[in-house]
């Protein structure tokens, strides 16, 4: 096979000079633009002839269109442009010639030189067909276009408005994204499947974590510091004692200070009934005349009123606040008192009255606030994350998990609380004031969690493989 490299100011001087030198049965190897035109790399399997001999067309029958040759096709006075020169090859189609040609049997007699010469035409209409989309594929619009190839499509694009092509440009980047996407997920595949082959038990553990509700992230981290020689029992014991130590509790905490502490956090998590509860505790240790309790809660219907029927089985003060500066000068007006329980309002995370119902501790007037989450230990991972995140900008001395009578899992509570460094400080089970709270205990809460995930999270006794019919 030879091959030559040729160099013309455009690609029909380029094509022109492959023509003369190798024929019409050259190989386009590749094609690039440079700086004085376009370069193409031309093969030939056989060597050339000193000149090219392209078969005289038979005498033309009556009615019958005279066929155009190669030369005619791409010579030197073929049309300027490669585009132009496809329109005209497919007006000379190997299918319209046959068409308006008398048939004949195959058998009859051998195939004649217009027949010869219709398939070199078809050859090379493929040829350049395969060759323009190469092009349009490796070399980008203006490009081609400053050298004079594809003067229709420019125009064309320089019609298109910005709406247009940004609308392209986006599916285009949607589609790489997704291909992406695809690409992550079946590499992550591969990679899991290869760590089950290598350490299988690693790979277990990592499931059983998962599936008592801690993140995948976490359960990663934990598993990497097993010691690879333990087996399955003492491994996971390992993991459950790892857990313990990453978790950070404060103990009593609110009880064995002085001050003002606040509640916050989303609806329904129990706020009330916990501000109650610490209240009782408090006044059995110091006395009911030590501890006072003020809502800031005036969204909710009778919430002043529940306070305050708490407030009158323990005997302690309770007072209500609608503003910043009423909350203030309530806090100055009990600052005899040890402790200050501050019942707030449940809004969503999403909500912006949370926002402006925190500010209400940073007026610049308030005193101290100790502010701690109340969360419910049921609650689904990604909302956890959410409800913390809306309290970036605020400082919690702590958390406190409510209805853990209610859970069936509480590794996702957990998982919050390593992952945010959260100290956790009390958590509550039951309606009862002031018996259902505990102060938090690390080990405890893991134990619990172990609990539940061998009660309800392990296969052969959840009962979820069971199948009801009717």
């Amino acid at each position: 096979m030879k091959i030559r490299r040729f160099f013309g100011k455009d690609m029909r001087e380029a094509l022109s000079q492959v023509k003369a030198e190798l024929g019409s049965d050259a190989v386009i190897m590749s094609n690039r633009k440079v700086a004085d035109g376009i370069e193409l790399v031309a093969a030939y399997d056989k060597e050339p002839e000193a000149k090219l001999a392209v078969p005289k067309p038979a005498p033309k029958a009556p009615g019958q269109k005279t066929m155009p040759s190669l030369s005619e096709i791409i010579g030197d006075d073929g049309p300027d442009s490669l585009k132009a020169l496809l329109e005209k090859q497919h007006g000379a189609s190997p299918s319209a010639v046959a068409s308006s040609q008398p048939q004949a049997p195959a058998s009859a007699q051998p195939m004649s030189a217009n027949a010869k010469h219709a398939n070199e035409i078809a050859s090379h209409l493929d040829f350049s067909e395969a060759f323009l989309d190469d092009v349009e594929n490796q070399q980008p619009n203006h490009d081609l276009s400053d050298q004079g190839v594809y003067p229709e499509h420019q125009a064309s694009s320089i019609g298109e408005t910005p709406a247009t092509q940004s609308a392209e440009l986006a599916q285009i980047k949607e589609e790489l994204a997704s291909l992406r996407d695809v690409l992550q997920y079946q590499v992550a595949d591969l990679m899991e499947a290869k760590n089950k082959r290598q350490k299988p038990v690693h790979q277990y553990l990592v499931t059983r974590l998962t599936d008592m509700g801690l993140s995948s992230a976490l359960a990663k981290q934990l598993i990497s510091y097993t010691p690879a020689h333990y087996n399955e029992r003492d491994a996971w014991a390992y993991l459950l004692n790892l857990l313990a130590n990453r978790i950070n509790v404060t103990g009593n905490d609110i009880l064995s200070s002085q001050g003002a502490v606040a509640l916050v956090g989303p609806t329904g998590t129990g706020k009330t009934t916990t501000v109650a509860k610490l209240a009782a505790r408090y006044a059995q240790k110091y006395g009911a005349e030590s501890v006072a309790m003020i809502t800031i809660d005036t969204y909710r219907i009778a919430a002043y009123e529940q306070l305050a029927t708490y407030g009158k089985i323990i005997g302690c003060t309770v007072r209500k606040a609608q503003t910043s500066e009423e909350l203030a000068d309530l806090l100055f007006q009990l600052r005899h008192k040890r402790l200050v329980l501050i019942d707030t309002a449940g809004f969503s995370q999403r909500d912006c009255r949370l926002i402006k119902q925190i500010r209400q501790f940073d007026n610049g007037q308030m005193p101290n606030v100790k502010k701690y989450l109340v969360a419910q230990a049921n609650t689904q991972y990604p909302a956890l994350q959410r409800i913390i995140q809306a309290y970036d900008d605020v400082e919690l001395s702590g958390c406190i998990f409510t209805k853990l009578d209610e859970c069936y899992s509480l590794g996702e509570v957990l998982s919050a609380a390593v992952e945010y460094q959260l100290p956790v400080s009390y958590v509550t089970d039951g309606q009862k004031v002031p018996e259902d709270i505990k102060i938090a205990e690390a080990k405890s809460l893991v134990s619990a969690a172990a609990k539940l995930y061998k009660k309800y999270g392990l296969n052969h006794t959840s009962g979820n493989n069971a199948i009801k019919t009717a």
